[in-house]
């Protein structure tokens, strides 16, 4: 870098005629001045470049790689905490299908017990009804065959009584009887 200097500052002397200066005019374009402005030229970016590449380009090329290494190390823990977020969101779906697996399960179990119980309300129901319908029957029989026992007692009361005041006297009670119970037998088969 030194050796670019000297061979720019032996251009300049070599070219120190006419052919850049001006007789009396700027002083950069004098040749009696060039010597001394490229010594202070030299001094200053020297001085400068010196300043740069000490101080100043170490402390920017450690920043720059101080960056680096913070984006890298962001970058691994981005990518680190997408893997654990993936994870997690695996995690969570297979909670969330086996919550709604079990809970099918319970829906389906509930369903079945439900279905059995109605089930078996509705065929108990269903003896108890058959049980009072047969009670019933029983009754309703067995009110028959006593109405029929107190239809015939009362129709031999009263047919004895029309008979003995139609006729004045009294009738056999085991005739009016006999023939209270023969034609109670012919019209009673019709409604049994």
């Amino acid at each position: 870098m030194v050796r670019n200097y000297l061979k720019l500052i032996g251009f300049f002397i070599f070219l120190s005629g006419n052919c850049f200066a001006a007789n009396e005019g700027m002083p950069q374009l004098n040749p009696d001045y060039w010597i001394s402005q490229i010594f202070w030229v030299m001094l200053i970016f020297g001085t400068l470049y010196v300043i740069l590449w000490k101080a100043i380009l170490p402390k920017i090329n450690e920043n720059l790689e101080n960056r680096k290494s913070q984006i890298l190390t962001d970058l691994d823990e981005a990518q680190e905490l997408k893997n654990q977020s993936e994870k997690k969101i695996s995690e969570y779906n297979m909670i969330l299908s086996k919550a709604k697996q079990d809970a099918k399960k319970i829906l389906d179990g509930t369903r079945k017990k439900i279905s059995l119980d109605i089930e078996n309300k509705n065929n108990q129901f269903n003896l108890e009804i058959n049980k009072e319908i047969e009670n019933a029957e029983k009754e309703i029989k067995t009110l028959k065959l006593s109405s029929i026992k107190d239809i015939n007692k009362i129709s031999i009361e009263t047919s004895s009584e029309i008979v003995r005041k139609m006729v004045g006297t009294e009738i056999n009670s085991s005739s009016v009887s006999a023939a209270v119970e023969d034609i109670s037998k012919k019209e009673i088969i019709k409604y049994i």
